[in-house]
């Protein structure tokens, strides 16, 4: 059986309560038995991942770059693809449903694709107001929340 693939999505550089916040997002998607993408950098993406492969989990990084390289040390699969901020629509349609941390415009742009594409886009701490988020408060409440969506 193939796998869901959970997109964890926010700011490449992040203070470290929102970056405790993506690590624990991390854990819980790995315990769910959910790949973690993500856009494969620092801040959010990393502590995310970091949170990932702490709890044996496996991330997919899609980087921005030409160079696997470029990928934080919690990338399990590193996807180099010299697009830049355009690698956001990628993970956009690989993910089967979003959740942002945080976040700035790059995040935002991905936030958008997602609702485009009619997937589910949880925000935790990120990007207020949107209609068709569903906004909550923990990192058990974001993991829970697209388990229901996806079911």
């Amino acid at each position: 059986m193939r796998q869901r693939m959970i997109g964890v999505i926010g700011a490449g550089q992040a203070g470290c309560a929102a970056c405790e916040t993506a690590r624990q997002v991390g854990r819980l998607i790995a315990a769910s038995g959910a790949v973690l993408i993500c856009g494969g950098l620092g801040g959010i993406m990393e502590a995310a991942c970091r949170g990932a492969r702490e709890a044996g989990g496996h991330t997919l990084g899609i980087l921005p770059g030409a160079d696997a390289e470029q990928a934080n040390p919690w990338v399990s699969l590193a996807i180099p693809t010299n697009l830049g901020h355009a690698r956001n629509m990628i993970i956009a349609h690989a993910a089967e449903a979003l959740i942002a941390v945080a976040g700035e415009f790059g995040t935002l742009s991905e936030m958008a694709i997602g609702l485009k594409l009619g997937k589910p886009v949880i925000a935790l701490g990120s990007w207020p107001g949107l209609p068709d988020v569903v906004y909550v408060d923990t990192p058990e409440e974001a993991v829970a929340a697209v388990m229901a969506e996806l079911k």
